[in-house]
């Protein structure tokens, strides 16, 4: 085994692999940019590198800097997590001439599967089946056009390296290729200095299914069953889940087959993914391989038993697997839900900033994997992913029902996130019947994500949790109050609850362990909860529900988030002034006549000048931001008068790009 294991990433898939080699006994050393110098991942790692300035060309992708910190630090392996330098078969190469061990596949392998040319040519000759399409690169968008048309639309340009859904495009009709060919091949250039890109069909209704498999150096390569990947935005993951709803057991061990088949032919070892798109007749097609372990290996691992990092390690040491394949049993059902710092009500723009506060949430089948904790900073330089939240029960029914309470007690502070989201998909009636596709997202959120009102049932849940915690601070406060008799100051028992447009008057009535809540015109509601008012969390039953929440004091009113509801309950006696004039309107900033960046990053391209005359829809700026080119077009018709900004400029959010008559 390993004396001591180098880790080339950084934020939660660092922390992730160290936690499994401190299991093994495996000391482990952290690599740092100047922007990570306080990061979890180096804090708790038992040596730390600095390897470069913040920008990743320079320090996480710097593969003579991190060989150096290998050798420096006596590593004599390196996991390299996901992302970054994971499937550069060079980094591969540059470790194995240094005498270290490489924690992944053969440079061979990583090669022959990086390109997504090559792997599909690959896969067509081991009788894995693949989507019709073009297998070379496209070279310009006068041949795009004539090779889509071939095809057949609608079709798919995708970047010949790399993954995480970057550099690929999906066009349905002709007037838009020439624009998506060149933001693919841009982007594609950015994130993996490789702008190649092809073309084939895409799949109608399409879902993401994906086959975990693991091979060691002895010839044994089993899969681990698959994993449903369908819910993305933008092609990037946002919900991943094991097993998939769509899948029976014979489309499974024919997806599992030809999935070893694959990792056979490209002589594969370590863990790795064969991504295939089915189509709801459930035919399946290859999509590509990922040489590497992926973001969502921990609903495989929940589902399994099996710990995919550790497997990793054993085999790049030289270990034979001790399962077969019919040693593999699925046990229950696990979903992971990306935790983001975007705000998903602008669009999804990537939020900065300091964890203000941060609460993980801990119960029964939740599973949390990240690299921050309260105080750290998201910044602009990398990926704004926050954890990995996991939820895993005896079905799926019951891993939702986990999720979903688990979302509702993530209490993040300080900075934008996608929670209120990813509650707001765990409650979909679409999502919970498993009628998924990779178009989930945009067909049922087609204006973007904007707060939906909270439905009756849950707005009950709102003004009982207002009451209750109202009479509970009030109470306590009466206990302490000071008063030179000592006697407690009696709280009020009929209170007045306003959430929005909705006014309550609750009578409270204090139990042994529990509130009795009498709505006016309703029936008596018990409230069963241990809630304190030092409390972030309430927890408790509700008619025999139970229920978690996040709650607030703000002076005389309570922000209380709750299945995806993010709300502020006015609460006072009802002897005191009129609510209504504690809720001024919201005065909403004019800004039409001027765009505006909706995220901190890197000027692309403006397509327009000054004194030009646009319509709506039409193209005025690309802004490159955590890696992907964001498309800002006009909500209006009218004249640029001034232009702000120039390509290459940085910009924060909310900065004038350029301004119209």
């Amino acid at each position: 085994m390993f004396a001591k294991i180098l880790i080339a990433n950084r934020g939660e898939i660092a922390c992730r692999i160290m936690r499994t080699a401190r299991r093994l006994g495996i000391p482990t050393v952290a690599v740092y940019s100047e922007a990570d110098e306080g990061a979890r991942h180096v804090r708790e790692a038992d040596a730390a590198v600095l390897i470069g300035p913040p920008p990743a060309a320079k320090s996480y992708l710097d593969i003579d800097r991190i060989v150096a910190a290998a050798k420096a630090t006596g590593a004599d392996a390196v996991h390299p997590g996901f992302g970054f330098l994971s499937e550069n078969a060079r980094f591969a190469e540059a470790l194995i001439a240094a005498g270290i061990a490489f924690i992944g596949p053969p440079p061979a392998a990583i090669a022959a599967m990086g390109d997504k040319i090559a792997a599909k040519r690959l896969a067509e000759a081991a009788k894995v089946s693949t989507i019709p399409g073009h297998t070379a690169p496209v070279t310009s968008a006068k041949a795009a056009v004539g090779i889509a048309k071939d095809v057949g639309y609608p079709v798919m340009i995708k970047a010949a390296a790399g993954g995480g859904g970057r550099g690929m495009r999906v066009v349905h009709q002709p007037a838009d290729l020439a624009e998506a060919y060149t933001a693919a091949r841009n982007e594609a250039r950015g994130s993996f200095g490789d702008d190649r890109v092809f073309i084939e069909k895409f799949i109608e209704q399409p879902r993401h299914i994906e086959i975990q498999v693991l091979a060691d150096a002895h010839g044994n390569v089993i899969h681990l069953g698959e994993r449903e990947c369908s819910i993305q935005r933008r092609h990037q993951k946002v919900i991943e889940e094991a097993p998939s709803p769509l899948l029976d057991a014979k489309t499974r061990a024919a997806m599992g087959a030809q999935a070893v088949t694959l990792a056979r032919a490209v002589g594969y070892t370590s863990a790795g993914t064969v991504e295939f798109v089915t189509d709801p007749k459930k035919n399946f097609y290859f999509l590509e391989m990922n040489t590497r372990l992926q973001v969502e290996h921990t609903v495989t691992e929940l589902v399994t038993g099996l710990d995919l990092v550790e497997w990793m390690i054993r085999i790049a040491a030289g270990e034979k697997l001790p399962i077969q394949q019919r040693d593999v049993r699925l046990q229950g059902w696990a979903i992971e839900a990306r935790v983001y710092a975007e705000d998903p009500q602008r669009g999804f723009v990537p939020s900065i900033g300091r964890l203000v506060r941060y609460r993980e949430p801990i119960a029964e089948g939740i599973r949390i994997d990240s690299g921050v904790e309260e105080g750290d900073e998201i910044s602009v330089n990398y990926d704004p992913m926050i954890a990995k939240l996991c939820a895993h029960g005896p079905d799926r029914g019951v891993a939702i029902e986990r999720m979903q309470t688990a979302l509702d007690s993530f209490f993040v502070r300080g900075l934008n996130h996608n929670i209120p989201f990813l509650a707001a998909i765990m409650g979909h009636h679409r999502f919970q019947a498993g009628r998924l596709s990779t178009g989930f997202i945009a067909e049922e959120f087609p204006q973007g994500f904007r707060a939906q009102p909270a439905s009756p049932a849950i707005l009950d849940r709102l003004v009982a949790i207002a009451a209750t915690v109202q009479a509970r601070a009030v109470a306590r406060e009466g206990r302490i109050s000071g008063r030179l008799d000592d006697r407690p100051v009696p709280a009020p028992t009929e209170w007045t609850v306003r959430i929005g447009s909705t006014t309550v008057q609750v009578a409270v009535r204090p139990l042994d362990g529990a509130v009795e809540l009498h709505p006016e015109g309703g029936s008596p509601t018990l409230v069963e909860t241990a809630w304190d008012p030092a409390d972030a969390i309430f927890r408790g039953r509700i008619a025999g529900r139970m229920v978690v929440a996040q709650v607030e004091r703000r002076q005389e009113a309570w922000r209380l988030v709750h299945a995806g509801a993010d709300v502020l309950a006015l609460v006072r006696s009802r002897r005191a002034a009129e609510l209504a004039a504690l809720m001024p309107e919201k005065v909403v900033r004019d800004s039409g006549r001027f765009l505006r960046s909706p995220m901190p990053g890197l000027i692309v391209a403006i397509h327009v000048g000054q004194g030009e005359q646009v319509q709506i829809g039409q193209a005025l700026a690309s802004v490159d931001a955590m890696k992907m080119e964001n498309l800002l077009r006009s909500e209006r018709d009218g004249k640029v008068a001034r232009i702000a900004v120039k390509a290459g400029d940085s910009v924060m959010a909310e900065a004038v790009i350029l301004e119209f008559e």
